[in-house]
């Protein structure tokens, strides 16, 4: 999987696999291309002023996900959650008709079935080049947030991307939540196991 999660001793998958199947994100059909911890500077900002000064790092966690296949894609969905706040939960989600504005404000050069790929790479550049590569999440007003994308060309900064973001309605969290906790819950579980120590007869 996109985890790199080890299957069970006995060969099979792991009750962990099993919980990552029943995640919430996948009840609409979605299927999970990118899932990894992204460190990003998170900044408030207040009406429609730009956001004044320094924001905090925070690593969140990113899921690109896809509805339909390369071929034939329906609609991508992006969740960023925290794990340092289980309530910070926001999500992007884009179609055909929306993407189309998106290329045009944006002048993007890239087809639909690129966007995930682009994405992916941006994101792993965060990770790799924190120097070169600035992942920007801004908190807006009224449950908004944008995520943007810079690279460092040491004399500017450029923007490559921003990517509109909203806050999950109450019950999207509470799933998130309950799922993430028996997830946890089963990791700990698989970890306190210990072999039965050898009896010699």
């Amino acid at each position: 999987g996109t985890n790199g999660m080890q299957d069970s001793v006995a060969g099979g998958p792991s009750y962990v696999d099993v919980l990552d199947e029943l995640d919430p994100c996948l009840s609409e059909g979605h299927r999970v291309i990118y899932d990894r911890e992204v460190q990003f500077e998170i900044r408030v900002q207040q009406g429609d002023e730009p956001p004044e000064g320094a924001g905090t790092f925070e690593s969140l966690r990113v899921k690109l996900l896809q509805l339909g296949d390369d071929e034939d894609l329906v609609g991508v969905r992006i969740e960023c959650t925290s794990e340092n706040d289980l309530y910070f939960h926001y999500t992007h989600t884009m179609d055909e008709a929306g993407f189309l504005g998106m290329q045009e404000e944006q002048q993007l050069t890239i087809p639909m079935c690129d966007y995930l790929p682009v994405l992916a790479r941006t994101l792993n550049a965060c990770i790799a080049s924190p120097e070169l590569h600035l992942g920007l999440f801004v908190l807006r007003s009224a449950g908004r947030a944008r995520l943007d994308f810079y690279q460092n060309l040491q004399y500017k900064f450029i923007e490559l991307l921003s990517v509109a973001f909203v806050e999950s309605d109450e019950e999207t969290v509470r799933r998130s939540i309950t799922h993430r906790y028996q997830r946890l819950k089963s990791r700990l579980a698989i970890t306190q196991v210990r072999p039965a120590p050898l009896t010699l007869t």
